[in-house]
Order: structure tokens, then C-alpha cells, then sequence
């Protein structure tokens, strides 16, 4: 249901974990947004949000339905009172039922590198490449894409000039940290990144 030839394709099979809500309309056209739960092989799963149009799927999926969605990877600013923040979405291009089927969790990116990799190792000494790639889409638009390498992924990526074009195949995923904010206080936000298991330079 996706071209081999995109730079920017997903496959996600997983549970709705939160009913649909409406969230924007665009051009006559309603959109909704959708939290789909994604197991993992370790038996964690990711709660990824997903971006549904009307025309899509007439009739949105209720919790507990199993479903396979068929998009691509988009990412755009919100503005809101403590600054910007980059909202990182599935934008669903198909949507069908997959009652009793294996969880599934695939992204496939090509794009450029479009600033320095951040290289770093965490306390348990696991080594980490911070990416963000920016991958182009219709109408001079681009989105910009946070990715995660570790290990020789990761000691592979540190070393890749900005301006590079990149193949990257991984697993969307959702981690929940801490910010501080101006004031002082501590808010609790999740992030979303694709966990590279593939990287290649083109």
C-alpha cells in the first residue's frame, strides 16, 4: 500500500489505546488524532500518536480495536505558552482492521542530516547518536525527524557530515522525560524518535 520509491513510509500494527479525537479541520477536510499502543519484542509497548483523516477512515476505531495503519512520518511546531516544541506525528494514509495479528512497528526514511550527530554515553555506558533528519515531502515542505542510534549504530552515525543524505530503517518509539520550564517547575512530556536498527549514507 506504499510505494517502494517514498522516502518516508510506516507500517504500525498495535491496539487503540485512547478513543479518537477530533483535532483540526484543513481545507473542509476533519482530521482526528488517535493513541495506538505498539508492543515491543522485550514486552514494553509504545503509545504512538497518530493523525487520521476523515476520508481515510469514515468510521474512527474505538479502544481496544486492533488495527495496521499505512503512513508516513510528520513533524510540525506547536506553539504554546513555555515556547515551541516539535510534535512529531503518524499521518495515517490507509487504516485496516488486524484482529489477532502481531504487533508491527516499521519506519523507512531517507532524508538529510541537518545538524551535527550528538554522541554521548549514558550512565549505564551505552553509547547513543542523537539524529535529526530532515526529509522532504510534497509541496516544498519538509519534515524534520528525531532518531536515535546505539552501539556501532551509534559510533557509525557520530562521524556523518550535516548535509548528508541518509537510508534509515527503525521503530518508532515513545520515552517519557522530565523538562524544566522558565518558572522552575518540572513537567513530565514524552518524547517520540525513531530507534535506528539500520543506517546507511547514499
Amino acid at each position: 500500500m506504499i510505494k517502494a520509491n517514498e522516502n518516508n513510509s510506516v507500517c504500525v500494527c498495535g491496539i487503540v489505546h485512547e478513543d479518537a479525537e477530533f483535532d483540526h479541520r484543513l481545507y473542509g477536510e476533519a482530521f482526528y488524532s488517535v493513541k495506538l499502543y505498539v508492543a515491543r519484542l522485550s514486552g514494553v509497548g509504545d503509545v504512538l500518536p497518530v493523525t487520521i483523516p476523515n476520508r481515510v477512515c469514515p468510521r474512527m476505531p474505538e479502544v481496544g480495536e486492533q488495527i495496521r495503519i499505512y503512513g508516513q512520518l510528520r513533524s510540525y511546531n506547536k506553539r504554546s505558552e513555555n515556547g515551541n516544541r516539535l510534535v512529531i506525528t503518524l499521518f495515517a494514509r490507509a487504516v485496516e482492521a488486524a484482529d489477532g495479528e502481531p504487533h508491527q512497528n516499521e519506519v523507512d526514511l531517507t532524508g538529510f542530516l541537518c545538524k551535527p550527530v550528538m554522541f554521548r554515553t549514558t550512565p549505564f555506558m551505552r553509547e547513543i547518536s542523537d539524529i535529526l533528519l530532515a526529509v522532504n515531502r510534497s509541496y516544498n515542505k519538509s519534515d524534520y525527524l528525531p532518531c536515535i542510534a546505539w552501539g556501532r549504530n551509534a559510533h557509525f552515525a557520530k562521524d556523518i557530515p550535516v548535509g548528508a543524505r541518509l537510508h534509515v530503517q527503525g521503530r518508532l518509539q515513545s520515552r517519557i522525560y522530565q523538562k524544566a520550564l522558565d518558572d522552575g517547575a518540572i513537567t513530565e512530556r514524552t518524547a517520540y524518535e525513531v530507534s535506528c536498527s539500520c543506517i546507511e549514507t547514499l
